[in-house]
Formats: structure tokens, C-alpha cells, sequence
């Protein structure tokens, strides 16, 4: 684990951050865009972006990337605490079906935090985009049918390639609403299969150079 303290580490996450995490990417384009109410979505805040969302106002952000021993994760915890931040924790896949507990832990989660909030993940794009879905319906009350938006194009979320398991988790409850009156949650609760969905979705998958082997997404 590095220690920040120590000079030489801290050298080390700044090397992590901007290197081994793409942070350089990040210098001016944060993918920052307004979910709804007071929660926004962005990628990977560095220090000095954190600063920035602490002069906006923001209390929490809601990191979906999950604790990590590396620097870009160490820079933000000290940063979230210097600022005066909630940082929580709320671990999400781009690339994987959810647990019925993930799912309901995140509207749960919306209900709880302080807002105004932002939500991240490494590029902004597909982790914060299924959970701008769920907050636009569960907090919001957007129909999934309206809230899918949030997996767009227009958020850097490309659906070829396995990140397009999000989209087909969600087009699965509007085939089988099409055909049976039933609410997001209760498909969720009583119909949903993780290994079933995922199982279909990769029979039908053919992989994307663009996702897989050039933006190597998480």
C-alpha cells in the first residue's frame, strides 16, 4: 500500500493517476453531465478536480469503481477528506450482470446520501451510466424505457462489446414488460436471472476492438 505521507509514494499515485489510470486524458474533459435533481455523473476525479466539485457545493461522490491500493483511489480518499466530502464506496461492473442486492442497494443508496452528488467511474461512460439509469427511475420516477437514455453515445457509452450487457439488462425487463404488467422492481425481484441474462447476452456477443482492445475498459 502506498503511504502518501512518504514523498516517494506520493510520486508514485501522481504516476498512477495520470499514467497507469489515463488521468492525462482527464486534464480538461471531465465527461461532466447533469443525471437529474442534484446529482451529476463524470469520470475519474483527480485532487484538483475534487477541489473544483468542493467550490460547486458537492457533499458526496460516489465512487462505483470500488476501493483500490492504487494512487488514483489513495488521492481521491485524501482528497474527499481534505474537502470536506463524503466518498462512498458503491462497487458497480461495466462489463457483468448485477446482484438483485446491487440493484436495490442503489436505489437504497440514492435515499440516503447527501446531496448535491456526483457518481464516477474510471471514463464516465458505462458503470455511471447504469446507475443514472436506476437513479432517473428510482429517485426521478422516469420509466427504464426513458432512463436508458443515460446509456448513450452521448456519455461515451459504446454498446458493442461486453459494456452492451447494461443495455441488454434493461431491454430484457422492457421485452418481458411488453408482454406482462409488471414494475422494474418486482422484474427485478421475481423474474430477473443474473446468470441467465449474462449467459444469453454472450451467446449473442460478438466482441468490439474499440471497447476491448483499444479503450480497454474496466
Amino acid at each position: 500500500m502506498l503511504d502518501l505521507s512518504n514523498p516517494a509514494d506520493r510520486k508514485q499515485a501522481y504516476r498512477d493517476l495520470y499514467w497507469g489510470d489515463h488521468g492525462f486524458l482527464r486534464l480538461r474533459f471531465h465527461n461532466r453531465h447533469h443525471i437529474g435533481g442534484e446529482m451529476y455523473r463524470e469520470n475519474q476525479p483527480s485532487p484538483k478536480r475534487i477541489a473544483q466539485l468542493a467550490e460547486l457545493g458537492t457533499k458526496t461522490i460516489v465512487n462505483l469503481r470500488g476501493e483500490s491500493p492504487k494512487g488514483f483511489y489513495l488521492l481521491e480518499k485524501e482528497a474527499c477528506e481534505e474537502h470536506g466530502i463524503e466518498l462512498i464506496n458503491y462497487r458497480m461492473y461495466s462489463r457483468d450482470v448485477h446482484t438483485v442486492e446491487a440493484i436495490k442497494g442503489a436505489r437504497d443508496l440514492f435515499d440516503r446520501i447527501e446531496y448535491p452528488a456526483v457518481m464516477h467511474c474510471k471514463s464516465g461512460a458505462d458503470r455511471t451510466g447504469i446507475m443514472g439509469v436506476l437513479y432517473r427511475h428510482f429517485k426521478m420516477s422516469d420509466s427504464i424505457e426513458k432512463a436508458v437514455e443515460q446509456l448513450s453515445l452521448k456519455y461515451l457509452h459504446v454498446r458493442q462489446g461486453k459494456t452492451g450487457m447494461l443495455d441488454f439488462f434493461f431491454e430484457d425487463y422492457l421485452k418481458y414488460a411488453a408482454d406482462n404488467e409488471i414494475s422494474f422492481l418486482d422484474w427485478v425481484e421475481t423474474v430477473y436471472d443474473p446468470p441467465d441474462v449474462k449467459a444469453r447476452f454472450m451467446a449473442g456477443w460478438a466482441g468490439s476492438i474499440l471497447t476491448e482492445k483499444v479503450l480497454k475498459r474496466e
